[in-house]
């Protein structure tokens, strides 16, 4: 389920928002190298609790494990290491949230909902942002309200549903020059489809639903990509660099002037 972490935001924004390739690519290996070194000090922490404190530890074992950390710090550190370990983990939990609420929100409002309008001022778009914001915390609020799962297994899910939905598109649209919109949508429809009606049927088979959803995604995105095209037609691409220039300045309704032409009178008027 790692692979589904990678079409999340937090890896994403660091390559969408890279100035050069070299910055993505060096952007995404230090994040992942951090990743592993982070990752490091909880297990620590929760291994150095079974030293300090075994009886606690078995103790929570049985009842609450995401209570061991805690415990640890609650009884047997001094006041100071108490308020920095709970003040960085509401930090962390607050950034995180943010996060995961404005991607998503930011993601859905440009891709989607922005192509229902024909035209949409910043100020309109500004405040869709907003609103969808807000129906996203509800959502996700309420979600976790009733929700008997502990974070580990929402974490766990939320890596799923990228992992079936996101990460074939993600792939093939990188390495395979076939890879259509047609067929991102196949790969999306059957590995989502796949993934939920074996969670609902038949969740403890030998064949995990997220690894059937990950093979029926890739399976729906060679099909879709190979047949015939009844949606999203490619548009064909500008040969040079100079007509990719101009393409993407049509696109956003911005006049570009050329720039081996030199200005007129007129352009000085």
């Amino acid at each position: 389920m790692m692979f589904g972490s990678i079409p999340q935001q937090d890896v994403f924004q660091r390559v969408m928002s890279a100035r050069t390739e070299d910055t993505a690519v060096r952007g995404a290996v230090a994040g992942g190298s951090l990743y592993f070194l982070f990752a490091f000090i909880p297990m620590f922490l929760a291994y150095s609790a079974t030293l300090v404190d075994p009886a606690m530890v078995s103790k929570l074992l049985d009842s609450d494990p995401q209570q061991v950390l805690p415990s640890l710090i609650l009884n047997h550190t001094p006041l100071f290491a108490q308020v920095m370990f709970f003040g960085a983990l509401l930090s962390a939990i607050m950034s995180t949230a943010s996060g995961t609420l404005l991607a998503p929100s930011v993601t859905f409002a440009e891709n989607v909902l922005k192509g229902m309008f024909k035209e949409m001022s910043d100020r309109r778009f500004l405040l869709l942002i907003r609103v969808v914001v807000v129906c996203f915390a509800v959502i996700v609020t309420l979600f976790a309200l009733n929700s008997k799962a502990s974070i580990f297994s929402m974490v766990e899910n939320a890596y799923k549903v990228t992992l079936v939905a996101a990460f074939i598109p993600l792939v093939a649209g990188l390495y395979w020059k076939r890879a259509n919109t047609q067929g991102a949508l196949f790969a999306i429809a059957f590995g989502l489809i796949s993934w939920l009606l074996l969670e609902w049927l038949k969740p403890d088979t030998v064949w995990p639903p997220q690894l059937a959803g990950l093979l029926l995604s890739a399976a729906g995105m060679v099909v879709g990509s190979l047949l015939p095209h009844f949606v999203g037609r490619p548009t064909p691409l500008p040969r040079s660099h100079e007509e990719l220039h101009h393409h993407a300045a049509a696109q956003t309704e911005h006049v570009v002037e050329h720039p081996y032409r030199q200005p007129s009178a007129r352009d000085e008027r």
